[in-house]
């Protein structure tokens, strides 16, 4: 008579667990942001190939050769050098302000934002580095090298626009890329002293 009756307990409905999961999931994956790795952007050399090659004539004026031994030691133009010194000499080669026949040609263009303007378009620095050079010693060649159009690239940002490079907008940034364009050639690795 006193006996209580068991209750049952009710179940849990989770039919819909499953979409709510892949609805979550996939705001996640939209939302959020991936960091991308950015690589040194440069020309590789083309493959080997046994066709006909044409061959690009550069007069030596134009040529800023740049290299590393095996021995992590860097030449400019044969000449031992140190990162400090080929940001220098990159800035004066590339600028070649008082038009010296020993420097790279200079052409004059039309440049947006900027009028007609002297450019330095066929120069060209040339890399070659051995295969057993360490990775700081290319990454410090680089970063010279990139350090001096920097230089240039944002002095002309400061006295046309009155700002730094960094703060161009997207036309200004092409119209200081057009008067001094990134130039660099990798020539393939060389190994015992062979290119």
């Amino acid at each position: 008579m006193f006996r209580r009756k068991k209750r049952r307990v009710p179940g849990l409905n989770t039919t819909s667990t499953a979409d709510i999961s892949f609805m979550l999931l996939v705001f996640f994956l939209v939302t959020s942001s991936m960091d991308t790795d950015k690589g040194v952007p440069r020309q590789l050399p083309p493959p080997e190939d046994n066709t006909e090659e044409q061959e690009l004539i550069i007069k030596d004026r134009n040529v800023l050769e740049v290299e590393i031994d095996a021995n992590d030691r860097m030449t400019c133009n044969k000449e031992d050098i140190t990162p400090d010194a080929l940001t220098k000499r990159v800035e004066e080669f590339v600028a070649n302000t008082k038009n010296d026949p020993q420097l790279p040609e200079k052409s004059v263009r039309e440049v947006h934002l900027m009028g007609k303007c002297q450019v330095s378009d066929r120069h060209v620095i040339a890399i070659q580095v051995d295969r057993n050079t360490t990775y700081n010693a290319y990454m410090e060649m680089q970063n010279a090298i990139v350090a001096g159009y920097n230089h240039l690239r944002n002095e002309l940002a400061q006295s046309r626009f009155g700002h730094s490079y960094a703060q161009c907008n997207a036309e200004e940034h092409d119209a200081i890329n057009m008067v001094y364009p990134q130039r660099i050639s990798e020539q393939q690795p060389k190994e015992g002293g062979k290119p």
